[in-house]
């Protein structure tokens, strides 16, 4: 009887301490909001201010891609691939009206950049052969940027593969980069002179979890191993870019970068070590991969039983000129939370939900900008938006948002830029159209553009810092 008592005393004790621990390094700080006064900001000279879309996202009849294939089909139920069968469609028809979005983005904003995709299956539609009018199409488009006082951001890759690339596997296979490098090279050859910022590759977390792990997004595997090879094979396709862009003239003087994805994944009850024990896994694997990639050049992803995969390449190490940040929110993770679409995220009592529904956490804005302090690169912030179809809680976002990425920049993180997501509201993948993440609201019918009222609040912030003002 007695040693049973101290067994299971010693196994509490170890429980207590083991939370303790695990909480004092990985706190989930809430600040007292009715405190702080989010006017109280500061930014640096030549910060950036822009927004951000993605081309299958915007531009409309783009069919010859993954997702133009996967908003057709059905999952093993019968059940649509996309929210209420969703397809993108004619989307916002970005690609025949992007004159006049780039000129409302400079006049009614004051914005100074503007990060886009380029869609590869329009640029390459079978394999070898690049179409002239998709190219000249992005030099039209870029040269519009440039002449309305912005900067051009170009993402090589934003979620979508061209089909015949998706047939070949996509990144599955290591062999497949090459094409991938292949065209990125023919880009930065067409638009190098014009262009200084490039992303590689969009949230290469994402595209494996949710293609991969998930199988919400295509080609829809649900295999952790596998999704494992597909990111552990996105961030060499980054470092091959990187590397063959550097070596093409001009390519010294771009400023080349990968964008990460951080979703912080806080345990929902701190007292339990099962919540904590889920909540370091996942962010072993989504997370630190490709934060350690990229400081070290060591690539490690570890689910116990499931997926196993490390790999050591010193000479990848800080080959980023920046990394680009996308940060939506925190994930409040217990092990019976539901895994299968519509997902249930947990949130803390009294917090405000975004559509999404996740919750308006800056706080966690900050602590993903001081993890990424330690890879001493500049930092610029691609994505950050809200889901707000009433347009009730945009304005709180962006105001709470922005102070937090200035209380980081005062405790010495270097970021260089912000671009919102997005401009317009768009097919936002796998939730098809009901999310309204736009500064402007978009009438789909007859394609007409709306300034939201709540937009203001980042209208006023750039006019207020912006480096033309």
């Amino acid at each position: 009887m007695i040693v049973t008592v101290i067994i299971l005393f010693a196994l509490l004790l170890s429980w207590v301490l083991g939370c303790v621990t695990l909480s004092r390094r990985h706190p989930e700080p809430i600040w007292d909001w009715e405190s702080i006064d989010t006017s109280d900001i500061s930014f640096p000279k030549r910060f950036i201010w822009g927004s951000a879309t993605a081309a299958h996202q915007v531009d409309g009849g783009n069919d010859n891609n993954n997702w133009s294939r996967w908003e057709q089909s059905v999952d093993e139920q019968g059940k649509p691939r996309v929210h209420n069968g969703d397809a993108a469609g004619s989307a916002v028809e970005h690609w025949d009206r992007y004159a006049a979005d780039i000129k409302r983005m400079r006049e009614d904003l004051g914005l100074q950049s503007y990060r886009f995709s380029i869609e590869w299956s329009r640029i390459e539609p079978r394999q070898g052969e690049f179409d002239p009018d998709a190219i000249a199409h992005y030099h039209d488009m870029i040269d519009a940027i440039i002449a309305n006082g912005m900067e051009p951001m170009i993402t090589l890759h934003h979620f979508t593969n061209p089909l015949w690339f998706e047939d070949l596997g996509g990144f599955e296979p290591e062999e497949n980069i090459e094409y991938f490098v292949t065209y990125s090279k023919r880009m930065f050859e067409e638009y190098g002179p014009k262009v200084k910022r490039w992303c590689t590759i969009n949230e290469c977390g994402p595209y494996a979890v949710m293609g991969y792990g998930l199988g919400v997004f295509p080609p829809g595997v649900k295999n952790l191993q596998r999704m494992a090879v597909v990111l552990y094979h996105l961030m060499r396709a980054h470092t091959a870019v990187y590397d063959a862009i550097k070596a093409m003239p001009g390519g010294r003087d771009a400023e080349v970068g990968l964008v990460k994805n951080i979703f912080q994944f806080d345990p929902h009850k701190r007292w339990n070590l099962f919540h904590w024990a889920l909540c370091r896994l996942a962010d072993g694997a989504y997370n630190q991969s490709i934060i350690g990639y990229l400081q070290t050049g060591r690539f490690r992803v570890w689910v116990p039983g499931v997926a196993k995969l490390d790999r050591s390449h010193p000479e990848a190490a800080l080959k980023s000129d920046f990394v680009g940040l996308n940060y939506y929110a925190n994930l409040i993770l217990s092990i019976f939370m539901k895994r299968e679409p519509p997902f249930e995220p947990h949130a803390r009592e009294g917090q405000v939900l975004t559509d999404m529904p996740y919750a308006i956490y800056a706080e966690g804005f900050y602590r993903a900008l001081m993890r990424l302090k330690p890879l001493g690169k500049p930092i610029i912030v691609t994505e950050n938006g809200i889901a707000d179809d009433r347009d009730d809680r945009r304005a709180l976002w962006i105001e709470r948002y922005i102070y937090a990425m200035s209380r980081a920049i005062a405790d010495g993180v270097d970021v260089r830029g912000y671009h919102y997501w997005s401009l317009i509201d768009n097919f936002e993948w796998a939730e098809g159209w009901q999310m309204s993440f736009g500064l402007y609201a978009n009438n789909r019918e007859t394609q007409e553009r709306t300034l939201r009222e709540g937009s203001l609040a980042y209208r006023n912030i750039v006019e207020k810092w912006s480096s033309d003002a």
